[in-house]
């Protein structure tokens, strides 16, 4: 493509968005100065995740639903209750042998190199 052609093409097309633009802010009534004032609020908007202080706060009225709601089945309060699942000093050996036997395989491989 012919570079001259490219930004004759960026400049109409430049051109004909200002154009629905300004059309669409005299449509609507507003001024170029709130839709600045719109920017400057979405600059100053935070980064992501949490904002500072927030905390987790239970909301006001949140114990009274929590004391109305239907009690929970049975089986799920079991598997609660559980808790944290713990390995058997036999199952950490056998993790322990087998992750030595790996090495050993991948110690033998850069030997080899």
């Amino acid at each position: 493509m012919d570079f001259n052609r490219i930004v004759s093409e960026l400049d109409a097309e430049i051109a004909r968005l200002q154009h629905i633009r300004s059309a669409l802010t005299a449509g609507a009534g507003t001024s170029t100065a709130t839709s600045s004032v719109a920017s400057t609020a979405l600059a100053k908007k935070s980064g992501r995740g949490r904002p500072k202080g927030s905390k987790n706060a239970p909301k006001p009225g949140a114990a009274k639903v929590a004391q109305v709601a239907a009690p929970k089945p049975v089986a799920a309060k079991a598997a609660k209750s559980a808790g944290k699942r713990k390995l058997s000093p036999e199952g950490r050996k056998r993790i322990a042998e087998a992750m030595k036997r790996r090495w050993a395989e991948r110690r033998k491989e850069t030997a080899k190199k």
